[in-house]
């Protein structure tokens, strides 16, 4: 079970090797949406997405008997890419399922690090038998992207750090947005704040017809999305909260957030505009939220997960919005 205890040691372990993100602030973001918007800037970590922390805190938690015969990982782009320069950096074999939609840019990204990347079709391919066969036949330890005590321990890293940047910027009570797929993030996030931050309240942030976080916290029981793909925040996609997620942010988290897909591309244009900084879709969903959501507080930190970001994607964004 993931506890602040874990956090803190995945903390430790990745000194030096994932980067301590700035939280970033722009008063005109601030003009527009009504609120004071603070800004943790994930999309500058080491692979563009928190998911390096995640991957780095799993692989080197690993045995080295287990390191030596190598990892596996399920992932449409940033656990990919988080996973793969951990295994280079510990060289551990590293094999990566990708869905063979995935954003060419994660994929070449991904192989860039040196892993083995098998492509599937998710309409029509079982990923968990494929990976199954893989990890049987070469001994691969399988690192998944949300449901994985270290994994969570390592996002909640995330958490640590809005503690210490919030008390340093005299910030004591506030709601964290925090874009959320499978709950990794999120649910490391609130751990870690209600330890160090109590004041600091967790609210997970998805797109429009993929909010099965949202409908599951207002519902109490883990509830599916009826589709598999069909926004462009192909980062955040997933069928349902994770079995070891849904628990943590149930006890923890406020009321989730959804957003438009036109929203996340106007929140990637504007933070670009006024922080220099670039998002992928899913990685701006809770900076869509702060900007556009109703039902919150005078001051909100969202979480900027992830920047590995398709240059015509990220073209239409300044094209429809900049």
């Amino acid at each position: 079970m993931t506890d602040i205890t874990l956090i803190e040691a995945a903390a430790r372990r990745m000194q030096g090797h994932v980067r301590r993100t700035p939280l970033l602030h722009a008063p005109l973001l601030d003009r527009l949406a009504g609120r004071r918007i603070m800004v943790k800037a994930e999309c500058l970590q080491i692979t563009g997405s928190f998911k390096a922390r995640g991957g780095w805190s799993a692989v080197s938690a690993l045995t080295p008997d287990a390191r030596a015969r190598g990892v596996i990982a399920f992932s449409s782009g940033n656990h990919a890419q988080g996973v793969a320069y951990a295994a280079a950096k510990h060289g551990a074999p590293c094999v990566i399922l990708m869905p063979s939609d995935a954003p060419k840019v994660k994929i070449d990204n991904t192989r860039a690090y040196g892993a083995e990347v098998v492509l599937y079709d998710r309409a029509t391919e079982d990923r968990d038998a494929i990976g199954a066969r893989l990890s049987q036949a070469r001994g691969l330890t399988l690192i998944k992207p949300y449901d994985d005590a270290q994994v969570i321990a390592g996002q909640g890293t995330v958490g640590l750090e809005i503690a210490e940047q919030a008390a340093e910027a005299a910030i004591t009570t506030a709601e964290v947005l925090v874009c959320c797929g499978g709950g990794g993030l999120s649910s490391g996030t609130a751990l870690a704040l209600a330890a160090r931050a109590p004041g600091l309240r967790v609210r997970t942030c998805e797109p429009v017809g993929f909010d099965d976080m949202a409908r599951s916290l207002a519902s109490g029981q883990r509830e599916r999305n009826a589709a598999a793909s069909g926004s462009i925040c192909d980062a955040i996609l997933t069928p349902s909260p994770g079995e070891l997620t849904f628990p943590i942010l149930s006890r923890l988290a406020g009321p989730g957030a959804v957003v438009s897909d036109d929203q996340a591309l106007q929140a990637m244009a504007l933070a670009f505009t006024h922080l220099r900084i670039v998002l992928e879709p899913g990685g701006a969903v809770a900076l869509a939220a702060a900007l556009f959501g109703d039902d919150l507080p005078d001051t909100v930190i969202a979480v900027a997960s992830g920047g590995n970001v398709a240059p015509e994607v990220f073209g239409e964004a300044l094209r429809r919005f900049g």
